[in-house]
Protein backbone atom coordinates (compact mmCIF):
# COMPACT_ATOMS: atom_id res chain seq x y z
CA UNK A 1 0.00 0.00 0.00
CA UNK A 2 1.41 3.38 -1.02
CA UNK A 3 1.65 6.16 1.61
CA UNK A 4 -0.90 8.28 -0.28
CA UNK A 5 -3.59 5.60 -0.08
CA UNK A 6 -2.73 5.09 3.57
CA UNK A 7 -3.34 8.79 4.19
CA UNK A 8 -6.74 8.52 2.54
CA UNK A 9 -7.64 5.45 4.53
CA UNK A 10 -6.83 7.06 7.87
CA UNK A 11 -8.25 10.44 6.79
CA UNK A 12 -5.06 12.19 7.87
CA UNK A 13 -3.91 15.50 6.36
CA UNK A 14 -1.04 15.12 3.93
CA UNK A 15 1.39 17.05 6.15
CA UNK A 16 1.12 14.45 8.92
CA UNK A 17 3.41 11.45 8.81
CA UNK A 18 1.50 8.17 8.35
CA UNK A 19 1.56 5.64 11.16
CA UNK A 20 4.74 3.58 11.15
CA UNK A 21 3.18 0.65 9.37
CA UNK A 22 6.56 -0.20 7.89
CA UNK A 23 7.45 -1.39 11.39
CA UNK A 24 4.82 -4.12 11.21
CA UNK A 25 6.36 -7.56 11.00
CA UNK A 26 4.90 -10.36 8.91
CA UNK A 27 1.48 -11.32 10.24
CA UNK A 28 1.45 -8.53 12.86
CA UNK A 29 -1.70 -6.46 13.34
CA UNK A 30 -1.97 -2.94 14.70
CA UNK A 31 -5.03 -0.79 15.41
CA UNK A 32 -5.38 2.90 14.60
CA UNK A 33 -8.01 5.47 15.54
CA UNK A 34 -8.96 7.73 12.61
CA UNK A 35 -9.66 11.41 13.35
CA UNK A 36 -13.40 10.83 13.04
CA UNK A 37 -13.21 8.48 16.04
CA UNK A 38 -10.94 10.75 18.06
CA UNK A 39 -13.31 13.67 17.53
CA UNK A 40 -16.39 11.72 18.54
CA UNK A 41 -18.04 13.76 21.37
CA UNK A 42 -18.79 10.69 23.50
CA UNK A 43 -15.24 9.42 23.02
CA UNK A 44 -13.92 12.80 24.17
CA UNK A 45 -16.35 12.80 27.11
CA UNK A 46 -15.12 9.38 28.23
CA UNK A 47 -11.55 10.66 28.30
CA UNK A 48 -12.57 13.73 30.30
CA UNK A 49 -14.51 11.70 32.89
CA UNK A 50 -11.56 9.36 33.35
CA UNK A 51 -9.07 12.23 33.62
CA UNK A 52 -11.25 14.05 36.17
CA UNK A 53 -11.54 10.82 38.18
CA UNK A 54 -7.79 10.18 38.16
CA UNK A 55 -7.03 13.78 39.09
CA UNK A 56 -9.53 13.67 41.96
CA UNK A 57 -7.99 10.43 43.24
CA UNK A 58 -4.42 11.72 43.01
CA UNK A 59 -5.08 15.30 44.12
CA UNK A 60 -3.41 14.75 47.55
CA UNK A 61 -0.25 13.63 45.73
CA UNK A 62 -0.27 16.76 43.54
CA UNK A 63 -0.42 14.65 40.37
CA UNK A 64 -2.28 16.07 37.39
CA UNK A 65 -3.13 14.17 34.20
CA UNK A 66 -3.63 16.27 31.08
CA UNK A 67 -3.41 13.59 28.38
CA UNK A 68 -4.21 9.91 28.78
CA UNK A 69 -1.95 9.06 25.84
CA UNK A 70 1.07 10.99 27.07
CA UNK A 71 0.76 10.60 30.85
CA UNK A 72 -0.14 6.93 31.40
CA UNK A 73 2.32 5.06 29.19
CA UNK A 74 5.39 5.02 31.48
CA UNK A 75 3.66 3.46 34.50
CA UNK A 76 4.23 6.33 36.96
CA UNK A 77 0.66 7.61 37.23
CA UNK A 78 -0.76 4.12 36.82
CA UNK A 79 1.45 3.04 39.75
CA UNK A 80 0.10 5.78 42.03
CA UNK A 81 -3.50 5.31 40.89
CA UNK A 82 -3.51 1.56 41.44
CA UNK A 83 -1.90 1.87 44.87
CA UNK A 84 -4.53 4.46 45.85
CA UNK A 85 -7.45 2.38 44.60
CA UNK A 86 -6.30 -1.01 45.84
CA UNK A 87 -4.51 -0.04 49.04
CA UNK A 88 -1.60 -2.26 47.95
CA UNK A 89 2.02 -1.17 48.16
CA UNK A 90 3.90 -2.10 44.99
CA UNK A 91 7.59 -2.89 45.16
CA UNK A 92 8.64 -0.92 42.08
CA UNK A 93 11.04 1.93 41.50
CA UNK A 94 9.43 5.31 42.07
CA UNK A 95 11.19 7.20 39.28
CA UNK A 96 11.97 5.53 35.95
CA UNK A 97 13.77 7.74 33.46
CA UNK A 98 15.02 5.40 30.75
CA UNK A 99 12.78 3.51 28.33
CA UNK A 100 14.01 0.19 29.72
CA UNK A 101 13.24 1.13 33.33
CA UNK A 102 9.85 2.58 32.36
CA UNK A 103 8.91 -0.61 30.53
CA UNK A 104 10.09 -2.67 33.52
CA UNK A 105 8.01 -0.57 35.90
CA UNK A 106 4.93 -0.70 33.66
CA UNK A 107 5.26 -4.50 33.42
CA UNK A 108 5.30 -4.86 37.21
CA UNK A 109 2.34 -2.50 37.68
CA UNK A 110 0.22 -4.20 35.00
CA UNK A 111 0.94 -7.62 36.51
CA UNK A 112 -0.51 -6.39 39.81
CA UNK A 113 -3.44 -4.71 38.05
CA UNK A 114 -4.31 -7.85 36.06
CA UNK A 115 -4.09 -9.97 39.20
CA UNK A 116 -6.36 -7.59 41.10
CA UNK A 117 -8.87 -7.44 38.25
CA UNK A 118 -8.60 -11.23 37.85
CA UNK A 119 -7.76 -10.82 34.19
CA UNK A 120 -5.36 -13.23 32.53
CA UNK A 121 -3.01 -11.74 29.95
CA UNK A 122 -4.44 -13.55 26.88
CA UNK A 123 -7.93 -12.19 27.71
CA UNK A 124 -6.81 -8.65 28.58
CA UNK A 125 -7.63 -5.95 26.05
CA UNK A 126 -4.41 -4.17 26.92
CA UNK A 127 -0.77 -5.16 27.22
CA UNK A 128 2.57 -3.74 28.26
CA UNK A 129 3.38 -3.19 24.59
CA UNK A 130 0.13 -1.38 23.75
CA UNK A 131 0.16 0.86 26.83
CA UNK A 132 3.88 1.66 26.46
CA UNK A 133 3.30 2.55 22.79
CA UNK A 134 0.64 5.08 23.87
CA UNK A 135 -2.23 3.09 22.36
CA UNK A 136 -5.18 5.26 23.39
CA UNK A 137 -7.72 2.49 22.80
CA UNK A 138 -5.89 0.05 25.08
CA UNK A 139 -5.28 2.76 27.68
CA UNK A 140 -8.98 3.60 27.81
CA UNK A 141 -9.94 -0.06 28.13
CA UNK A 142 -7.53 -0.43 31.06
CA UNK A 143 -8.82 2.68 32.85
CA UNK A 144 -12.47 1.76 32.27
CA UNK A 145 -11.79 -1.69 33.78
CA UNK A 146 -10.13 -0.08 36.82
CA UNK A 147 -13.04 2.33 37.26
CA UNK A 148 -15.66 -0.40 36.99
CA UNK A 149 -13.81 -2.57 39.50
CA UNK A 150 -12.86 0.00 42.12
CA UNK A 151 -15.52 2.67 41.63
CA UNK A 152 -18.57 1.20 39.91
CA UNK A 153 -20.63 4.31 40.65
CA UNK A 154 -18.40 6.50 38.50
CA UNK A 155 -20.77 7.99 35.87
CA UNK A 156 -19.02 6.87 32.70
CA UNK A 157 -20.79 7.90 29.47
CA UNK A 158 -22.83 5.00 28.17
CA UNK A 159 -22.56 3.19 24.85
CA UNK A 160 -19.24 4.70 23.73
CA UNK A 161 -18.33 3.16 20.37
CA UNK A 162 -15.43 4.00 18.07
CA UNK A 163 -14.52 3.00 14.55
CA UNK A 164 -11.10 1.34 14.46
CA UNK A 165 -8.84 0.57 11.50
CA UNK A 166 -6.78 -2.61 11.81
CA UNK A 167 -3.65 -2.85 9.67
CA UNK A 168 -1.96 -6.20 9.01
CA UNK A 169 1.15 -7.01 7.01
CA UNK A 170 0.62 -10.08 4.86
CA UNK A 171 2.78 -11.73 2.23
CA UNK A 172 0.98 -9.76 -0.47
CA UNK A 173 1.29 -6.40 1.33
CA UNK A 174 -0.71 -4.38 3.82
CA UNK A 175 -4.27 -5.38 4.56
CA UNK A 176 -6.74 -3.09 6.31
CA UNK A 177 -10.20 -3.49 7.72
CA UNK A 178 -12.61 -1.30 9.65
CA UNK A 179 -14.53 -2.35 12.74
CA UNK A 180 -16.48 -0.79 15.59
CA UNK A 181 -15.35 -1.40 19.17
CA UNK A 182 -17.47 -0.94 22.28
CA UNK A 183 -15.71 0.86 25.15
CA UNK A 184 -18.58 1.24 27.62
CA UNK A 185 -21.81 -0.63 28.05
CA UNK A 186 -25.14 0.53 26.71
CA UNK A 187 -27.57 2.26 29.03
CA UNK A 188 -29.89 -0.73 28.81
CA UNK A 189 -27.25 -3.07 30.24
CA UNK A 190 -28.09 -4.16 33.77
CA UNK A 191 -24.49 -3.84 34.86
CA UNK A 192 -24.19 -0.25 33.61
CA UNK A 193 -23.02 2.05 36.41
CA UNK A 194 -25.87 4.17 37.72
CA UNK A 195 -26.18 7.82 36.84
CA UNK A 196 -24.99 10.38 39.33
CA UNK A 197 -28.12 10.67 41.45
CA UNK A 198 -27.32 14.23 42.45
CA UNK A 199 -26.80 15.45 38.89
CA UNK A 200 -30.22 13.98 38.17
CA UNK A 201 -31.73 15.43 41.36
CA UNK A 202 -30.47 18.99 40.82
CA UNK A 203 -31.40 18.89 37.14
CA UNK A 204 -34.78 17.15 37.17
CA UNK A 205 -36.18 17.75 40.65
CA UNK A 206 -34.57 20.83 42.23
CA UNK A 207 -37.65 21.32 44.39
CA UNK A 208 -36.76 18.11 46.26
CA UNK A 209 -33.18 19.12 47.15
CA UNK A 210 -34.15 20.56 50.54
CA UNK A 211 -36.08 17.42 51.44
CA UNK A 212 -33.02 15.30 50.62
CA UNK A 213 -30.84 17.62 52.72
CA UNK A 214 -33.20 17.23 55.68
CA UNK A 215 -33.12 13.43 55.36
CA UNK A 216 -29.31 13.39 55.17
CA UNK A 217 -29.00 15.74 58.17
CA UNK A 218 -31.29 13.44 60.15
CA UNK A 219 -29.10 10.44 59.27
CA UNK A 220 -25.89 12.33 60.16
CA UNK A 221 -27.25 13.46 63.52
CA UNK A 222 -28.38 9.93 64.37
CA UNK A 223 -24.82 8.74 63.88
CA UNK A 224 -23.20 11.72 65.65
CA UNK A 225 -25.50 11.62 68.65
CA UNK A 226 -23.23 9.15 70.49
CA UNK A 227 -20.44 11.74 70.24
CA UNK A 228 -22.57 14.58 71.51
CA UNK A 229 -22.37 16.35 68.15
CA UNK A 230 -25.04 17.61 65.78
CA UNK A 231 -25.28 19.24 62.36
CA UNK A 232 -27.79 21.94 61.61
CA UNK A 233 -26.45 23.26 58.29
CA UNK A 234 -24.72 21.03 55.74
CA UNK A 235 -23.33 24.00 53.83
CA UNK A 236 -21.31 25.52 56.67
CA UNK A 237 -20.54 22.91 59.33
CA UNK A 238 -18.49 20.24 57.53
CA UNK A 239 -14.75 21.15 57.27
CA UNK A 240 -11.28 19.53 57.64
CA UNK A 241 -12.21 18.34 54.19
CA UNK A 242 -8.96 17.14 52.59
CA UNK A 243 -8.08 14.85 55.51
CA UNK A 244 -11.63 13.56 55.80
CA UNK A 245 -11.88 12.74 52.08
CA UNK A 246 -8.49 11.05 52.17
CA UNK A 247 -9.61 8.81 55.05
CA UNK A 248 -12.91 8.02 53.32
CA UNK A 249 -11.13 7.02 50.09
CA UNK A 250 -8.64 4.82 51.91
CA UNK A 251 -11.48 2.96 53.61
CA UNK A 252 -13.44 2.59 50.37
CA UNK A 253 -16.28 4.69 51.72
CA UNK A 254 -16.42 7.31 48.99
CA UNK A 255 -18.59 6.36 46.02
CA UNK A 256 -17.95 9.49 43.97
CA UNK A 257 -14.77 11.49 43.18
CA UNK A 258 -15.03 14.74 45.13
CA UNK A 259 -12.64 17.68 45.26
CA UNK A 260 -12.02 19.22 48.71
CA UNK A 261 -12.27 22.69 47.16
CA UNK A 262 -15.88 22.01 46.17
CA UNK A 263 -16.78 21.21 49.77
CA UNK A 264 -14.91 24.27 51.05
CA UNK A 265 -16.77 26.40 48.50
CA UNK A 266 -20.05 25.14 49.99
CA UNK A 267 -21.09 23.20 46.90
CA UNK A 268 -24.24 21.45 48.05
CA UNK A 269 -24.05 18.71 45.42
CA UNK A 270 -20.53 17.66 46.47
CA UNK A 271 -21.46 17.70 50.17
CA UNK A 272 -24.48 15.51 49.49
CA UNK A 273 -22.36 13.11 47.42
CA UNK A 274 -20.03 12.52 50.37
CA UNK A 275 -22.80 12.06 52.92
CA UNK A 276 -24.87 9.90 50.60
CA UNK A 277 -21.83 7.63 50.08
CA UNK A 278 -21.64 7.18 53.86
CA UNK A 279 -25.39 6.63 54.01
CA UNK A 280 -25.24 3.88 51.36
CA UNK A 281 -22.30 2.11 53.03
CA UNK A 282 -24.08 2.32 56.39
CA UNK A 283 -27.25 0.77 54.98
CA UNK A 284 -25.26 -1.94 53.23
CA UNK A 285 -23.50 -2.79 56.51
CA UNK A 286 -26.85 -2.98 58.28
CA UNK A 287 -28.07 -5.38 55.63
CA UNK A 288 -25.01 -7.65 55.76
CA UNK A 289 -25.05 -7.63 59.56
CA UNK A 290 -28.53 -9.09 59.49
CA UNK A 291 -30.29 -5.99 60.74
CA UNK A 292 -33.37 -5.08 58.70
CA UNK A 293 -32.46 -2.43 56.17
CA UNK A 294 -34.48 0.74 56.42
CA UNK A 295 -35.83 2.22 53.21
CA UNK A 296 -33.53 4.91 51.77
CA UNK A 297 -36.55 6.83 50.43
Amino acid sequence: MEPESLYNLLQLPGKVDPPAVEELSQGEKRKFLPPTSRNNPKFEELQKVLMDWINAELLPEHIVVRSLEEDIFDGLILHHLFQKLSGLKLDVEEIALTAASQRRKLTAVLESVDQSLQVEEPQAKWSVESIFNKDLLATLRLLVALAKHFQPDLPLPTNVQVEVITMERTKSGLKSEKSVEQLTESGADKDQPSKDVFDELFKLAPEKVNAVKEAIVKFVNQELDRLGLSVQNLDTQLHNVALALELLKEEGLLSYPVNPEDIMNKDAKSTLRVLYSLFRKHKLKESTDGVPQRSPN
